[in-house]
């Protein structure tokens, strides 16, 4: 390679030395997030409910990389990632708020109370807690640097329109829309963007688990799924963590407060 091929190698690395903080780390959408963050240069920090998937992960990427295992529900966790991220790396350039959980696919009276306020507190409050503590820490940055960062909130399709069957997981991403634009008003000029990007189901381990649950059967709940997506299919997860990095972008500096729905056309309809 060049010394020119090797430049311009480097100025396509959008995060370079940025430090990156991404929650539910070891799922689908968190584990290729963390590599293509890797990828494009930057140092991370990661978590995860489970310690031991979150270290044979880790060992996985080549960069700079913190752990710290726990649940997003505790809001200790979010206040701990943020001091961690700080301490190792000196600030806090992105957030990834992505841990989360699926519901039983039953409809609302079936879903049980106690199932209920897990997705509430993992999908909503998680998100609320790290928020809680990010924006703090982007807002400091800013003044001090006049660089501050931005949030990527995972929300859902099932966050902007009904969802049969998934009534509490809906629920709380459409929560996580509505902090999404609230926070965003709130801190638009004190230098941190926070955008929501809400994907349609993804061939993702959590997506599959939850179509199993069908008593339909797994390719009778896909193609039910798929039936009022105008693209016909499900997702690939590289088709979505291109919009988390896309949402993250320093150069897309003008855009927050956003839900991107990146659902195969659900939404034009």
């Amino acid at each position: 390679m060049t010394s020119t091929e090797q430049d311009g190698s480097r100025s396509m690395m959008r995060f370079e030395g940025s430090s990156v903080l991404i929650t539910g780390a070891t799922g689908g959408f968190g584990r290729r997030a963390a590599e293509r963050f890797a990828q494009e240069g930057a140092k991370l920090v990661l978590s995860d409910i489970n310690p031991d998937a979150l270290q044979a992960f880790a060992k996985t990427l080549d960069c700079e990389t913190v752990l710290l295992a726990g649940d997003i529900a505790q809001e200790s966790l979010s206040k701990d990632l943020v001091k961690l991220a700080v301490e190792t790396f000196g600030r806090l350039d992105v957030a990834l708020n992505n841990a989360g959980i699926a519901q039983s696919y039953v409809k609302l009276p079936n879903v049980p109370s106690d199932e209920a306020r897990r997705v509430l507190e993992v999908d909503l409050l998680g998100v609320f807690f790290a928020m809680s503590y990010q924006i703090p820490q982007m807002e400091r940055q800013f003044r001090r640097t006049g660089k501050g960062g931005a949030i990527v909130n995972v929300a859902s399709v099932a966050g902007l329109t009904g969802a049969p069957r998934l009534s509490v997981y809906s629920a709380a991403k459409h929560g996580v829309v509505g902090l999404t634009r609230s926070a965003a008003a709130e801190c638009a000029n004190k230098g941190v963007r926070v955008n929501a990007v809400c994907p349609a189901f993804a061939r993702t381990k959590m997506a599959m688990d939850m179509l199993g649950m069908s008593t339909a059967g797994t390719d009778a709940a896909i193609a039910d799924l798929t039936r009022g997506v105008p693209m016909k299919r499900l997702a690939e997860v590289d088709e979505i963590v291109e919009v988390f990095l896309f949402a993250a972008d320093p150069r897309n500096s003008f855009m927050t407060g956003q839900a991107i729905a990146a659902d195969g056309g659900i939404t034009a309809i």
